[in-house]
């Protein structure tokens, strides 16, 4: 016997028709399916950017093809699901090299490929990349069913114990999704089996399981016209099941295969980290996003993307912390939002239904549950899919912003901001007070041109605490020989978690006022020790052509000790572990250079399980430190928990940071988690200032009380 074999071996002429009528139905139903996605996306305000075509292709590709994104922090679910990917494509593509020679190459070009050595690797394939399907499933399933981690399990932090929505539905949703693939893998391997039982062809060997099932089935009897029987029916349930598969996938949880790599390839690079700007002639309900029509087409792309995996759910500090926050749930009711309103519920008539121009503020989306929000991009660097859940908060929380609807400590902050340009109210005076104490004077570079322009921040300016670390600093700097100078009262704040908390106007004036005094500066570089102000100079003010080189204090120090400008003389026999700040790690990617100080100066560090990319959040960005609290559980605050992380290590003598906030966070999270006397804080800083083993100067006010420069 020549090794092939035939579709439609058995079947008479009028169920082969029936055969490819069955076939255009279901093409028709995906079409129609997949015409009505692109039609909701259509409404979202704005077009669909798609610059660079080639580039983020390139990224798509290399994203989907690789799982890099879905593997990471969960490698046992990364290897499900590339199984899964690579089973499933193996077998579509085998389908349609089927198709191609069934419909095409043989009957018009006479080609009649599919036999001997070809037919053989083809079968061998089939059967093995079926079976890495069935395994990825199984992987699945036990995940899903026996292991059940936290962020796989429905739970919701922003609804009391039974209001939960369309949630049962998704876990009927998941199983459905997992069982129908089980069953048209099962369902292949049962028709192969059976027609091998018929038959009985020995080059059919090349399909092992086939084969050895077939065999077996055969030693049970199974044979002829009783095989033949069962492959007819088994042909029918198979194919089917295939075709309804197919046609569903625009209406189910199969949407992703679609919309997910449309995402990866959609996304914003910067996602987050420079937020998009609101238009200059925007009409105050063009603000943000207020209903789902204002969703931009990408967002919305971006909303049917979500595979429900929890990701972001389980990394998200307000949702461990029992915020009323979940990114996922959020994401998954905007959804809900977007299908009864403009998608494929909506043209079916099945509820719930959504006027598409209501308000989502309220209904679906709390405003309580965007308050939580601390923008420290965990779930945006963590989605495998690419969903942008800190863009689309921020963009909501504009909205809020507009209406005035927004907690009264964090308008009254925003108020003393503009009124005094710095969010502790205090007499712009009052700025540069922490540099009488130094015993030698600072610049002030707008009347001297300085190598150094220090942007010295809120928070390193004004809290006690952090005074003594920004002095600290000011000394090393000046040991070093570091020519530098600030801007004493004519700093503002940088407007970073001003933007963060939706209040772009804000933000374009405090970014034009500190725009206007840097540029009329002379200087080189601009150093600052706040990584929140580190990142708004160095990323989001280009509105004005700034082409500043911003370094953080801690990339500054390790230049300092490679150019031997410092040498530390103590080497410094601490077990300490190191916090990396959200804006500092996650936005933009500073990691090694804290890291590679402490080293220098002889720390022993230890990593906490949660550290750089997957750092856990202080609590303190997006502006939740201006706001009133709104956990609705006994869990610990972050900060708390990540005091609580510290200790656990063991023998641990300091907590090191590099962020202000930090610093106003974590003292207070040592005291309030009950660890006081268990670990102190320490920041770079202090810990390089004690590597150089120098004497404390003698303060300005020591030596006669020098004037007090303004």
């Amino acid at each position: 016997m020549t090794p092939t074999r035939s579709t439609f071996a058995g079947l008479s002429t009028w169920e082969i028709v029936f055969w490819y009528f069955l076939i255009a139905v279901s093409t028709v139903i995906f079409v129609w399916g997949v015409v009505r996605l692109i039609l909701k996306y259509r409404r979202g305000r704005g077009p669909l950017q798609f610059d660079r075509p080639l580039t983020r292709l390139r990224r798509t590709a290399v994203v989907v093809l690789t799982h890099s994104w879905i593997k990471r922090r969960d490698p046992v679910a990364g290897a499900g699901h590339f199984l899964i990917f690579y089973g499933f494509v193996v077998l579509f593509i085998g389908t349609a090299i089927l198709g191609f020679q069934d419909d095409f190459a043989k009957p018009v070009l006479g080609w009649d490929f599919f036999r001997n050595e070809f037919y053989k690797v083809y079968s061998l394939f089939l059967d093995v990349f079926g079976v890495a399907l069935i395994v990825g499933l199984a992987i699945m399933a036990y995940k899903r069913g026996i292991q059940r981690p936290f962020r796989l399990r429905y739970w919701r932090p922003d609804r009391p114990e039974g209001e939960d929505g369309r949630r049962p539905l998704y876990v009927i949703g998941d199983w459905t999704f997992l069982g129908i693939l089980f069953f048209l893998a099962l369902t292949g391997f049962l028709l192969e089996s059976f027609r091998i039982a018929e038959t009985n062809p020995s080059f059919e060997v090349w399909s092992p399981l086939g084969w050895t099932v077939g065999k077996a089935f055969r030693g049970l009897g199974l044979t002829g016209d009783t095989a033949a029987d069962a492959h007819f029916v088994q042909w029918w349930v198979h194919g089917v099941a295939a075709l309804g598969f197919v046609a569903s996938i625009p209406f189910t949880k199969a949407v992703h295969m679609l919309t997910s790599p449309a995402s990866v390839a959609s996304r914003d690079e910067r996602a987050g980290r420079e937020l998009a700007p609101i238009p200059a002639n925007a009409k105050p309900d063009e603000v943000g996003y207020g209903t789902i029509l204002d969703f931009s087409p990408r967002h919305l792309v971006q909303l049917d993307a979500c595979t429900k995996c929890g990701k972001c759910h389980a990394a998200c500090p307000a949702t461990n912390s029992g915020y009323p926050l979940s990114p996922r749930d959020l994401i998954l009711d905007l959804r809900e939002v977007a299908e009864g309103a403009l998608g494929i519920r909506h043209e079916l008539h099945v509820a719930p239904l959504r006027d598409p121009r209501a308000s989502i503020l309220g209904d679906p989306i709390r405003p309580e549950t965007l308050w939580s929000c601390m923008q420290c991009m965990a779930c945006v660097e963590i989605c495998p899919v690419g969903i942008e859940h800190v863009p689309i908060i921020n963009q909501m929380r504009r909205r809020l912003v507009e209406r005035g609807e927004m907690d009264p400590t964090l308008q009254q902050t925003l108020e003393s901001i503009y009124e005094t340009g710095n969010s502790f109210g205090e007499p712009r005076r009052k700025r540069a007070r922490w540099t009488k104490e130094l015993g030698f004077d600072v610049k002030d570079i707008r009347k001297e041109p300085a190598e150094i322009l220090w942007f010295v921040g809120d928070y390193a300016s004004f809290d006690p605490r952090n005074q003594l670390v920004t002095q600290m600093l000011a000394r090393v700097l000046h040991h070093a020989g570091v020519d530098f100078g600030i801007l004493y009262d004519a700093e503002r704040n940088a407007g970073c978690d001003v933007r963060r908390v939706g209040e772009e106007g804000l933000f374009n004036h405090l970014r034009e006022e500190n725009a206007a005094t840097i540029s009329s500066c002379t200087f080189d570089r601009i150093l600052t020790w706040d990584p929140h102000s580190f990142h708004t100079l160095r990323n989001e003010y280009g509105a004005f052509d700034a082409d500043w080189d911003v370094v953080h204090h801690s990339q500054f120090l390790l230049e300092l000790v490679l150019d031997g400008r410092l040498t530390p003389k103590k080497r410094l026999d601490y077990r300490i572990t190191y916090h990396d700040p959200c804006t500092l790690g996650r936005y933009n990617g500073v990691y090694d250079e804290p890291r590679q100080v402490l080293a220098a100066i002889g720390t022993e560090l230890v990593e906490m399980p949660r550290s750089r990319d997957n750092s856990f959040c202080c609590g303190a960005g997006g502006g939740r430190i201006w706001m009133t609290e709104l956990k609705r559980d006994d869990a610990p605050r972050p900060s708390e928990q990540r005091i609580d992380e510290a200790v656990a290590l063991g023998g641990i003598d300091y907590f090191v940071v590099c962020c202000p906030k930090d610093v106003t966070m974590y003292e207070d999270a040592i005291k309030t988690s009950g660890h006081q006397g268990a670990i102190e804080l320490r920041e770079l800083t202090e810990l390089v200032w004690e590597s150089l083993d120098l004497a404390m100067p003698v303060a300005a006010g020591d030596r006669g009380g020098e004037e007090e420069h303004t």
